[in-house]
């Protein structure tokens, strides 16, 4: 059994929150609590909803958001997105800043502990676990479980691999990394039980082939023979996207595969571009068989997806306050290539396409964490 969880016995109901008429005894409840901004979070969640789902185990999704005003909740994901978007240097100055600032981080968890009762009610009475996906989530429920609110243990997936200092509160039983550096911030910011585990990402990731990728190509329209660059840019398509692409195309090595997520204004700006534009990707996999290199810019989801499927991965142009930190911790961890400018990115793309053995093997961790999480559930006792 992990040290620093709580684990609960099976017999006891211990939420405290909202009955649930419905509930079976036989079953274990455990609920994963996410938030919409962005699509990493969410996509998180649902990974280790699936994993875990089955005869015995009852997983339930919570958007942290409904905890808070609905006007609260709008304003806190349209202002961040519109940061990112439009003024990414005020982004990077509140990353900065509360970074920095111990203050402003307890006086954002003392103005969320309104929000416990609302919270509260949202958690069945059954649930044996909470797992969170979002740090906010973890400013909110950490306090709870400290106060006694919250009887069962709580873990958190970082999604990230640099640790800010909003993802660490005091409450939370154990926190969950995907990376040792990652473990080793997370440590030196005070987290007593930190363990790494394997992403919550599809396993479709990590079972990419070169020997489907004429049928990759063919699923999507792309040249059999090019050597293809994937640039990507989160589900909201942030950052300098079209520079980047042009960047990429003058290199004269690839051509680029732009995948704008949902940000459809940034698909009509590069309407006339001369590569392959996409939208909305629901068959990450099969496109990512397709490609011979990912070009990203912040060190999220996709870029975990890349990593899985031994994919070269370069972090070029990366959004302001965690895309930023995250290129520098995969860089010195030596999982991506960071280019810093443009002149740099025709060697670096050339000699990444060109090696020879195409995919590589991902590195592979010991932990899942789905057994982790079935670990604490079924154990009554350290």
């Amino acid at each position: 059994m992990p040290d620093g969880i709580r684990p609960v016995p099976l017999g006891a109901a211990v939420g405290a929150g909202r009955d649930d008429p419905g509930g079976d005894p036989g079953r274990m409840r455990i609920l994963v609590v996410s938030a919409d901004i962005g699509a990493g979070h969410d996509a998180a969640a649902a990974e280790l909803a699936a994993r875990l789902g089955g005869d015995e185990v009852v997983v339930e999704q919570l958007n942290f958001f409904t905890a808070l005003p609905r006007p609260l909740h709008l304003l806190v994901r349209e202002g961040y997105r519109t940061m990112l978007q439009r003024f990414p240097w005020s982004y990077d100055a509140l990353f900065r800043f509360t970074d920095r600032s111990s203050l402003t981080l307890r006086a954002f968890r003392a103005a969320l502990r309104a929000a416990a009762p609302r919270m509260l009610s949202r958690i069945p009475a059954d649930t044996r676990l909470v797992v969170t996906t979002h740090p906010f989530a973890n400013q909110l429920l950490g306090p709870m479980r400290g106060a006694g609110q919250l009887t069962v243990p709580v873990l958190s997936y970082v999604t990230d691999f640099v640790i800010h200092p909003v993802w660490i509160s005091p409450g939370v039983d154990t926190y969950c990394v995907i990376h040792d550096a990652t473990q080793q911030q997370a440590m030196a910011r005070g987290a007593r039980d930190v363990r790494v585990v394997d992403p919550l990402i599809s396993a479709e990731f990590a079972s990419l082939s070169t020997a489907c990728r004429r049928t990759a190509r063919a699923r999507f329209g792309l040249p059999a023979q090019d050597r293809l660059a994937l640039i990507v840019a989160g589900s909201w398509g942030v950052g300098d996207v079209t520079r980047t692409a042009r960047d990429v195309l003058a290199t004269g090595c690839v051509t680029p595969v732009v995948a704008c997520g949902r940000n459809d204004d940034l698909r009509h700006r590069l309407r006339t571009f001369p590569g392959h534009i996409m939208g909305w990707v629901d068959d990450m996999p099969t496109l990512m068989r397709a490609v011979d290199v990912v070009v990203e810019n912040a060190g999220g989801l996709t870029c975990q997806q890349s990593l899985a499927c031994g994919l070269p991965t370069v972090t070029y142009r990366p959004i302001s306050g965690h895309g930023r930190a995250n290129a520098r911790v995969l860089a010195d961890a030596g999982l991506t290539t960071y280019v810093t400018t443009a002149a740099q990115l025709q060697p670096v793309l050339s000699a990444l396409t060109l090696a020879e053995g195409g995919l590589t093997t991902p590195a592979v961790t010991a932990t899942d964490m789905a057994a982790l999480i079935s670990d604490v559930v079924r154990t009554d006792h350290r």
